[in-house]
């Protein structure tokens, strides 16, 4: 098995060309506004997490961009590892600043994301139709599992929580339908779920920021 081998996993692509997936490609532009955007708002120290978190978004919209323009086995791994980054980095900056957690605490609760995906990812893949989206389900059932814990306490960030999560939800179904709507829409729904992660990550990034200016 090559790690250059080319991967054909999207609708809109329909050969190992550089341009086979424009609309995809050209929509992880949405990451790097969201995090041009964010970052004059993430100044002092204070911010220093915000400011990593944007960092990090910028670079998930890189290795989007490559996976979709040299798309293989390779540039996969660049396309999922910086979210997968992002979500660690968010799972210990929630619990250290939400619930006021010491950081080698925040730290272990971090450490468990791998394996509460690890029993979760199984059952959603018992949903019909859900496929490869099943690896991205757990992350919205967490934030909302962290709004409900913070409902008292933390009012005005759960509901930030919660809207995040209602914006991811709605960016797997896009992810979810891009091939079994191929045949309507050529070009697929995945650039979708490119522009919602990044309004979505965006928007959790400034519930973090809100947080931390109270």
């Amino acid at each position: 098995m090559s790690w250059l081998a080319p991967v054909d996993a999207y609708c809109e692509r329909t050969g190992p060309d550089y341009w086979s997936e424009p609309i995809n490609a050209v929509t992880n532009l949405t990451f790097l506004i969201a995090a041009l955007v964010l970052w004059p708002r993430l100044r002092g120290p204070e911010m220093a997490m915000g400011r990593a978190l944007a960092a990090m978004l910028l670079v998930i919209g890189i290795g989007s961009w490559l996976f979709h323009t040299h798309a293989n086995r390779l540039t996969g791994l660049m396309d999922v590892l910086p979210i997968l980054g992002f979500i660690l980095l968010y799972v210990f900056a929630a619990t250290r600043d939400y619930f006021g957690a010491h950081p080698w605490i925040a730290a272990l609760v971090t450490a468990g994301f791998t394996p509460y995906a690890a029993a979760t990812v199984p059952i959603f893949a018992m949903i019909p139709g859900l496929g490869s989206s099943a690896s991205y389900a757990p992350v919205p059932l967490l934030i909302l599992i962290y709004a409900v814990l913070l409902r008292r306490r933390l009012p005005d960030t759960a509901r930030g929580l919660a809207i995040g999560a209602g914006i991811l939800i709605v960016s797997l179904s896009f992810r979810t339908l891009d091939q079994p709507l191929c045949g309507a829409l050529p070009f697929g729904t995945h650039f979708l779920w490119h522009v919602l992660n990044a309004v979505m990550l965006g928007w959790m990034i400034e519930v973090w920021r809100r947080h931390r200016l109270r």
